[in-house]
């Protein structure tokens, strides 16, 4: 299962949105720094309405929706490459997961202590950013020295590895992200096997005080911090930022999904910053959803961007992959608004797809195959 980890300076609210998105008090958020050592890994339900709405069309007895893993890690200190802090274990913690989930704390509070005196999303980003390019341009010159001579025999692997390296080490000293730098497929690949923290897609978690949640989900940009974060991470990353009010949030983890509306509603909001947000990592991690509905069960199926119909197939059983013989499809919307599948396939919209269909989320599918 891929992971999501959720990084961020010393008490801007990462083990708190942690207990949030899991809906658990697995972690330990107090009011002061490295109340994070070790890692919780929490499983968390991605929120699918399309969900509840096949499951009643198809009379299930049961929904399964799909899941992702979030990591919360120890908060990162300026000095952090260098081994400041828990900056060892905070850079080996943030190698092992897929995707980051910045937390930015847009709040003022003078009742929580922040681990530089004043509250500035866009300093916390940089220190983090820097910390994260200067341990990456650490591993790119011991790369460079390790491939270095070999590159000099000719050797064609080592060569365009140095290449590389060249290319990343001024692009990462002008603080820009690897992720950010043009390459071309074959420079992608070779990139992947260097495991740079940069190169990591990265989401932002705005987190605001929790009477400022319904303005600032509302109007983003008239939030004025929220508003620099969004532009910081539109400019430097061409990543999303996600409105969230952490300890709102935490507050509603015992409550059922029926008082968990009523009370956002009464706070002025429709949906919940959390939802937004693993839904939002979801598709950052490269994740699509297609479903399966009948009486017994409706089921979301995860798969990657780009998969093609038979390793979607795989992703129920082995036997579906090898045995594919065809896909039989049709979107969500239409046969929600057809009513079922003999009258969406009346209407030309239940498809016969084969090997070469690349899936699209959505899809409600059932699988045709012979083991």
């Amino acid at each position: 299962m891929l992971q999501a980890g959720i990084v961020g300076l010393p008490n801007v609210g990462k083990s708190t949105l942690f207990n949030a998105v899991t809906r658990t008090r697995k972690a330990e958020a107090a009011n002061y720094p490295f109340c994070t050592i070790d890692p919780n890994v929490g499983v968390v339900v991605v929120p699918d309405e399309r969900l509840d709405v096949l499951s009643q069309l198809s009379g299930s007895q049961k929904t399964v929706p799909a899941a992702i893993e979030f990591v919360d890690i120890a908060g990162l200190v300026e000095g952090a490459s260098a081994g400041a802090g828990l900056g060892n274990k905070f850079l080996a913690n943030i190698r092992e997961v897929d995707a980051i989930v910045q937390v930015v704390r847009c709040f003022e509070n003078d009742d929580i202590i922040h681990e530089l005196g004043s509250v500035d999303p866009l300093r916390d980003i940089e220190i983090i950013n820097s910390e994260l390019i200067l341990a990456d341009m650490a591993t790119l010159e011991k790369r460079r020295a390790s491939r270095e001579k070999k590159a000099k025999t000719g050797d064609a692997e080592s060569k365009r590895e140095v290449e590389l390296v060249d290319k990343l080490m001024p692009h990462l000293d002008a603080g820009r992200p690897a992720l950010t730098l043009p390459l071309s497929d074959e420079e992608k690949r070779t990139l992947r096997e260097f495991f740079l923290l940069t190169s990591k897609r990265t989401i932002f978690a705005c987190n605001v005080a929790e009477e400022e949640l319904g303005a600032a989900t509302a109007d983003p940009d008239g939030h004025p911090l929220v508003k620099k974060v969004r532009d910081y991470a539109a400019a430097t990353f061409g990543a999303e930022a996600v409105v969230i009010s952490a300890r709102l949030e935490e507050e509603m983890i015992d409550l059922s999904p029926e008082e968990a509306a009523e009370f956002l509603a009464d706070m002025g909001v429709k949906d919940s910053g959390v939802s937004a947000l693993i839904r939002a990592v979801y598709h950052l991690l490269g994740l699509r959803t297609y479903l399966t509905t009948g009486e017994k069960e409706t089921r979301a199926w995860t798969i990657r961007e780009g998969d093609k119909a038979p390793a979607a197939a795989g992703v129920i059983h082995g036997d579906f992959e090898r045995g594919f013989i065809a896909a039989e499809v049709v979107h969500f919307d239409d046969l929600v608004s057809l009513g079922s599948h003999a009258k969406a396939r009346e209407a030309g919209k239940l498809r016969i797809e084969g090997k070469e269909y690349v899936m699209k989320d959505g899809d409600v599918v059932e699988f045709r195959f012979n083991v």
